[in-house]
């Protein structure tokens, strides 16, 4: 056994992006197929498939606002090395997939027209990449990935068979500001023409971020991906555009509403992070408990980004996380 990782083939944190750089990214280059996928309205779409040693399945990994799927490669290495094939792409404004002008000009801005793009872009990749992989069909989803995700189950019940969601954002933390004022005033700057513009209260990315208020408790982990980040202008996604924001209102309205989450067919669980400043828990709850199939679980001493943990606490969950996929397996 290889003493840089663990049973389920995560990343010991001593020597952490030694063992990325060295083990894991190589590993999965020589594995990897890179496509173009034409997503909502005909935008290129950067995806890549992993193909592991006689699949038992397929898992779609989809990435949260502000991420690329660059950063969950240690995860993805985990599925090939557990026996899952996987499929991961950029999504429309962020990493190597397409940006309007305005993201273009900024590339730290994000920004999103219409949540339903978001959705289609999934069903997209699926038809054009996932419907060619090994059966069976399943999602791991973070964050706002966890929002699309959801959104495309309730739609398409009949495509995945298991879905694990991260963290969801069933409904984001807008400050301390209730919704609809957040909602009124996204709308104003819309309606003249400045729905593509950053939010007042954000900034550009500058920089390399800090742990101290970072989503990450793993150290190691973090420091990994922020300098990936930081040498990468297109991972320089950093505050959402007004249409963002009113978009991811309006999804967490739609996710909620009255026999919407009842449509979901396959078995879902969602893991509520014990720390989070991005998404509210309760609306998780709420969630996941129409669901017919649905299964809630409650991450101790973890932050949003549950999936870049220390490992006390990375550990355990997502050998969890392994278990409820392997079930579809079986």
């Amino acid at each position: 056994m290889d003493e840089r990782f663990n049973q389920d083939g995560l990343v010991l944190s001593d020597h952490y992006a030694e063992t990325m750089e060295n083990a894991v990214l190589p590993f999965l280059k020589a594995r990897e197929k890179r496509c173009s996928v034409q997503g909502a309205g005909g935008k290129p779409l950067f995806c890549v498939s992993c193909d592991a040693d006689a699949p038992k399945g397929t898992v779609l990994v989809l990435h949260g606002f502000t991420e690329s799927a660059e950063k969950f490669s240690e995860l993805m290495y985990s599925l090939v090395q557990n026996g899952f094939s996987v499929v991961a792409y950029d999504q429309r404004g962020h990493g190597h997939s397409w940006r309007d002008d305005a993201a273009k000009k900024d590339v730290s801005l994000t920004h999103v027209s219409d949540f339903n793009e978001y959705e289609q872009d999934l069903m997209d990749v699926c038809d054009a990449v996932l419907k060619k992989m090994p059966k069976p069909w399943m999602i791991f989803a973070h964050s706002m990935g966890g929002a699309v995700a959801s959104l495309f189950l309730e739609r398409h019940p009949d495509v995945i068979s298991r879905a694990a969601l991260c963290a969801p954002m069933i409904a984001a933390i807008l400050g301390n500001i209730p919704a609809p004022v957040v909602s009124g005033m996204c709308r104003c700057f819309k309606l003249f023409g400045m729905g593509s513009k950053r939010v007042f209260i954000s900034k550009p990315y500058d920089g390399p971020e800090d742990f101290n208020t970072a989503f990450a408790t793993g150290r190691e982990r973090f420091e990994w991906y922020d300098k990936v980040k930081h040498a990468h202008k297109e991972y320089w996604n950093n505050g959402p555009s007004y249409s963002w924001t009113l978009e991811a209102i309006k999804v967490s309205k739609w996710l909620l509403a009255p026999g919407a989450a009842e449509k979901i067919a396959c078995p879902v669980k969602l893991y509520t992070a014990d720390d989070d400043a991005s998404v509210y828990p309760e609306p998780q709850k709420q969630f996941i408990g129409r669901v017919k199939q649905g299964e809630w679980a409650f991450v101790k001493g973890s932050k949003h980004e549950i999936y870049r943990s220390a490992d006390d606490v990375l550990f355990p969950w997502w050998h969890d996380v392994l278990a409820f996929l392997k079930k579809g397996a079986e």
